[in-house]
């Protein structure tokens, strides 16, 4: 199965030669269960486009430092494909900016969150009855690092995942979109290396304090593994 990855953003050029790019994640992600796909990047934010919806049998959409009110000219064109690939019933996943331009292309809103920035290890409720979920799981926890959320779903979604800081923390549409505020390809380290990086300069000092803690806590631990096989049965359907 081929995958594209709809690259929105990069790491940090401190974080990159030790971690990877956002896509080399979304990889180790995968990795993580073993998925049988082969992988093409696009660079979305450089221009640089599939020629069709078609042209790979699922997509990824990654995370970015740029914010969908931008509403850049690789926006607006992300947009136009992301409903290309759903009119052409292709699967479809999102990740943090990911699920916040899919919300926005399908007249979601999103918005700075007036309980300010989510970083650090977050834990999450899931709602209703969900076919890609066959461990029995009720909650998992992943890494969180974003200042917006989708404070509107759009109708044709339905939440599958919320806590108290971020409500819609996950949304599926139909069969084919799965989406996820939070971030499931970012290791505990990374994330502590991130918030480092950020904190006083983008993420305020006691916020940033405060995420690292749950890093930092004993037995702390990322669900990554788990959300990793369900993001790839989701894409095998």
């Amino acid at each position: 199965m081929k995958i594209g990855i709809l690259a929105t953003g990069i790491t940090p050029d401190e974080l990159l030669g030790q971690y990877g790019s956002y896509a080399d994640m979304v990889e180790q992600l995968f990795a993580l269960v073993d998925a049988d796909f082969e992988y093409a990047v696009f660079d979305v934010r450089d221009g640089v486009f599939p020629d069709a919806a078609e042209q790979c049998d699922g997509w990824v959409i990654t995370g970015s430092k740029f914010n969908v009110d931008e509403n850049r000219d690789w926006m607006q064109r992300l947009k136009k494909l992301i409903l290309e690939i759903d009119a052409c019933d292709r699967p479809l996943l999102g990740i943090c900016f990911g699920h916040q331009i899919i919300a926005d292309a399908f007249g979601g809103k999103v918005e700075p969150y007036q309980g300010g920035w989510g970083v650090g290890l977050h834990s999450y409720q899931l709602l209703g009855d969900n076919p890609f979920i066959k461990d029995g799981a009720d909650r998992f926890s992943i890494s969180a690092m974003h200042r917006y959320q989708v404070t509107e779903k759009p109708e044709n979604a339905r939440v599958f995942a919320q806590s108290d800081f971020c409500k819609y923390a996950g949304l599926v549409y139909g069969d084919n979109i799965l989406t996820v505020q939070a971030h499931p390809e970012f290791n505990l380290q990374y994330e502590t290396d991130l918030v480092a990086l950020r904190k006083g300069v983008a993420i305020p000092d006691d916020t940033a304090d405060a995420g690292l803690e749950t890093l930092h806590a004993e037995g702390a631990a990322t669900d990554s593994e788990r959300v990793a096989r369900w993001m790839a049965d989701f894409l095998v359907r």
